[in-house]
């Protein structure tokens, strides 16, 4: 029944603004030039480790411009996907419309068509760095704060040693944790923390 909490909680909308940078601000201030049109790119590959943030800035970058081609994780699309994904891209290009993806790794390293690497190498390539522990930290103190709550540092060092560094998946143990403690009416501890958590 605890579990439940986490599991029917949806993760923070993603947007740029609460994108936490890190050592990835360039890549930040870039995208949000690139949504505004102040940039002439039209194609985008963002490469990095599960759990680094591509998936937000896609997410967050089409909810705001819904008319940008857009494949996450292209390097886990199987054949027939990634013929789609190499049709989608010429599409793109030559209606003038920009597209992004994201995969695990740079072009060069990718387990794809060889059309579609080529294709993702056309564009800019930005390497997204993984958060220090002090900026994951100082994500899951901000999201607490935004929900209502000062979330005490020893907790968010405690679920950053146990946990998965999926940011998302923690901002998510944050909100459940808020959740629960405001349906036992009881204050966010460590304690508390360790009741939801399996």
């Amino acid at each position: 029944m605890q579990q439940l909490l986490l599991d029917i909680l949806p993760a923070a909308r993603p947007s740029l603004d609460n994108f936490i940078p890190g050592p990835n601000q360039e890549l930040l201030d870039h995208l949000k030039h690139w949504l505004e049109g102040e940039s002439t790119d039209t194609a985008i590959y963002i490469w990095g480790s599960p759990g680094s943030g591509k998936t937000h800035l896609l997410s967050a970058l089409v909810a705001q411009q819904p008319d940008i081609v857009m494949f996450d994780d292209i390097d886990t699309l199987d054949e027939r996907a990634q013929i789609a994904a190499f049709d989608a891209f010429n599409h793109a290009k030559s209606a003038g419309k920009r597209w992004i993806a994201s995969g695990q790794n740079a072009p060069a390293g990718l387990d794809v068509r060889e059309d579609l690497r080529t294709r993702l190498g056309w564009g800019l390539i930005y390497r997204i760095l993984p958060l220090s522990d002090e900026d994951m930290q100082a994500a899951l103190i901000k999201h607490a704060q935004g929900l209502g709550f000062d979330l005490d540092p020893a907790i968010a060092s405690w679920l950053l040693t146990r946990k998965s560094r999926d940011l998302g998946h923690l901002l998510q143990i944050v909100e459940a944790l808020d959740r629960y403690s405001l349906e036992h009416k009881r204050r966010i501890t460590l304690p508390l923390l360790k009741e939801i958590l399996p």
